[in-house]
């Protein structure tokens, strides 16, 4: 079975640039979105319930799973944020067992 391509730091980034773009309902390209943008500021309005959708989403965008305990004492206040948190997971899964 062919090996999965892992996803890049950019693929992670934008993934979740466009996801928290649809999330705060913008009509604005996502690649414009800085990463240091905070997720609930002036610009972007993710709410609790809207983070836990965007984090099933990215799930499935990216082909991995997110595990519950990973979010244990982690903050989460900026794009870069949640893209570190996911990146850290497509790390970490595409590691040789």
């Amino acid at each position: 079975m062919p090996a999965t391509p892992k996803a890049t730091s950019d693929d992670v980034l934008l993934a979740v640039k466009r996801i928290v773009t649809a999330e705060s309902r913008l009509s604005v390209d996502p690649a414009s979105i800085v990463a240091s943008e905070p997720l609930n500021g002036s610009l972007l309005r993710v709410t609790s319930l809207g983070l836990l959708g965007m984090l099933i989403q990215l799930e499935d965008d990216l082909g991995v799973t997110l595990p519950d305990d990973m979010f244990h004492g982690r903050k989460i206040f900026t794009v870069a944020d949640l893209a570190d948190l996911v990146l850290s997971v497509c790390d970490a899964s595409a590691e040789p067992r």
